[in-house]
């Protein structure tokens, strides 16, 4: 059996029409440069599957001790978010392993995440980065491709380009809840999404719609949110307002924080969970065992994840390989909150 020669520096320079030390100046952002000659190096290196080894960039002074990740959330939200704060840790289990640290910074926009990284990588103030919070054509693909920078996309395949991505299936997991509901017997099931804007929102949005097609489901109704409790809270409250015969007898959630704001406003309402209204929580942290019915979720290992980007972008950086890859789909975890309509 043959193995495909390994690609170097030289060949880089070669597709490229540079010499080494061209590429070497490309690659550790020195002057010298025009920005279409750096752009040419770039775009060859990705043609190629080329990255700078970590060691050799550590002897030009390049850090290897920092991992970048910037979230577009608000300070307030994300330190309520049970999600992120496994995710996050996750990915210091292993930075710790390689003696690295997370540089985490919050920002309020993506267009703002497109100069952090760029001044990050510019100032060798991090050995890579991992990107979350996909949008349709999110700009962070092309910026982060021009610059050579080695990151890992938190996000399926659609929306990261020929960026290293992992992912979950949302849209397996959605249906899953779906056909999950209709079997206990409910005929009308909503749902209480995350923000439109962002990519896996709208997998989620799409993969509700087809199964409540495919089911034929009498009533299908799906409302946008920030995220937040209080989002949930009045996203719950507007779809429970109606007649008994015209409301939702099931509601799922995009994450943990509205199911258990969704839980709250239910009992305001005099209804009994889950006899009047069933309601499935998402990623399945602590909170969902911790109220009164607990709540059914669909699980899957958050901090396992976290971990799992974390070591994808060390082999990125690297060179030692860790290429896109899904993570095991969330599973259905039924608790106290589901349960067939009365």
């Amino acid at each position: 059996m043959t193995t495909s020669p390994r690609v170097t520096i030289k060949d880089v320079a070669a597709r490229a029409g540079v010499s080494k030390g061209a590429v070497s100046l490309a690659f550790n952002h020195k002057p010298g440069l025009s920005e279409a000659t750096r752009d040419r190096i770039f775009e060859a290196a990705r043609q190629l599957g080329w990255a700078p080894n970590l060691a050799a960039r550590s002897l030009a002074g390049r850090r290897v001790d920092v991992v970048g990740l910037a979230i577009c959330r608000p300070a307030r939200l994300l330190g309520l978010e049970p999600f992120y704060m496994e995710f996050i840790s996750g990915v210091e289990s292993v930075l710790t392993e390689h003696s690295c640290s997370l540089l985490l910074r919050l920002l309020r926009t993506v267009e703002e995440e497109v100069g952090l990284q760029d001044s990050w990588w510019r100032g060798k103030h991090v050995s890579g980065s991992i990107l979350v919070d996909f949008r349709a054509d999110d700009p962070r693909v092309a910026a982060v491709e021009r610059l050579g920078m080695p990151v890992v996309a938190v996000g399926h395949p659609s929306l990261t380009g020929g960026l290293t991505s992992v992912w979950t299936d949302d849209a397996s997991a959605v249906t899953e809840a779906v056909r999950y509901l209709a079997a206990l017997g409910h005929r009308r099931v909503a749902r209480v999404g995350g923000a439109a804007g962002l990519g896996h929102t709208a997998i989620r949005t799409a993969a509700f719609d087809a199964a409540a097609r495919g089911l034929e489901l009498s009533g299908a109704w799906q409302v946008a949110t920030d995220f937040s409790g209080e989002a949930g809270a009045r996203a719950t409250r507007s779809l429970l307002t109606a007649s008994a015969s015209d409301r939702p007898t099931a509601i799922v959630y995009d994450n943990d924080i509205m199911a258990v704001a969704g839980l709250s406003v239910a009992s305001e309402m005099g209804l009994s969970v889950p006899g009047d209204v069933s309601l499935l929580a998402w990623d399945d942290s602590q909170l969902c065992r911790l109220t009164h019915p607990t709540l059914s979720a669909m699980s899957h290992d958050v901090h396992g994840f976290g971990a799992e980007v974390a070591r994808t972008l060390f082999g990125v950086i690297t060179g030692g390989g860790g290429g896109s890859h899904p993570v095991p789909t969330p599973v259905l975890t039924p608790r106290g909150s589901t349960a067939p309509p009365r």
